[in-house]
């Protein structure tokens, strides 16, 4: 198969990944509390059977197809291929999220937070241009979209070298085990998916830290807990670890760290908050 082929091939599969993925295209959003704001009923009229849906889905009433692991390496590769050789940027902003805030601004709803965050960024712009940095990291920021709504979660938004997610159920307990399935799936991508193809330009590698837990008073526990990973490492909350499935449980250990090192402290107990670590 000729390059040009190649390339006709890889885009179609794109856009034919980001039209399933439906919600990704340039809207320019900072917080969720300015777009609930800005939110206006006819808007809210015309995209009613979409959002109807939707929310059908997150309640267990549908549930789309989620692609192996393996056909998302794949398709990573592709993409990040053909950002790199050709400059094409991916979009670095969904409203699917916001269309479901807004549907249940006035509604709680059991939600658990992941928070990734990008790690290498920082030595790569030191060697690298300017608009080839501004590539890999929205790659990687679309990349982790993807997985997220592979796993029927969706991505809040995107700050920096970070992109926050969320998953909702029916049930916390299939919210909490979609949530670390994605995370390890991430994990996946991060090393076989895009690093390959970076190797192959002499880019050095990429690794992510992730942190996940079940929302409470204050939505940042999740940024708090991902801060305490090391590069390629994945950590939750014990709200979430007592929530997933035992045989998933039996994959993390529990963290023991010094009181000055890990400060946050349980709701109930009042004791340091137990944090668990995925044994691969």
């Amino acid at each position: 198969m000729t390059d040009n082929k190649t390339r006709d091939e890889i885009d179609r599969k794109y856009k034919k990944l980001l039209d399933a993925a439906n919600g990704i295209h340039n809207t320019n959003h900072t917080t969720i509390s300015n777009n609930l704001k800005k939110s206006k009923p006819q808007e809210q009229n015309k995209k009613s059977v979409d959002t109807s849906r939707m929310v059908d889905m997150m309640l267990g009433k549908l549930k789309e197809k989620t692609i192996d692991s393996d056909t998302m390496i794949q398709e990573t590769q592709k993409r990040v291929w053909s950002s790199l050789k050709q400059g094409i940027e991916y979009d670095a902003t969904v409203d699917r999220s916001d269309e479901f805030l807004r549907m249940h601004v006035n509604e709680k709803l059991p939600m658990v937070v992941m928070y990734v965050d990008l790690v290498g960024s920082t030595d790569m712009t030191l060697t690298l241009p300017e608009e080839k940095i501004a590539i890999i990291v929205s790659s990687f920021a679309q990349e982790m979209a993807l997985a997220i709504k592979q796993y029927d979660g969706f991505t809040l938004k995107f700050v920096g070298d970070a992109v926050i997610g969320y998953f909702i159920h029916a049930s916390a307990l299939i919210a909490s085990d979609n949530a670390v399935s994605c995370a390890r799936s991430m994990i996946k991508i991060i090393d076989k998916g895009i690093n390959p193809i970076l190797n192959n330009y002499d880019y050095p590698d990429l690794f992510i830290k992730v942190g996940i837990d079940i929302l409470g008073p204050t939505m940042n526990i999740a940024a708090k807990i991902q801060n305490m990973a090391k590069p390629q490492q994945i950590l939750i909350g014990e709200d979430v670890y007592t929530k997933i499935h035992p045989s998933t449980q039996e994959k993390f250990e529990k963290e023991v760290w010094r009181k000055t090192k890990w400060k946050y402290h349980d709701r109930k107990s009042g004791k340091l908050y137990p944090v668990y670590s995925f044994q691969d």
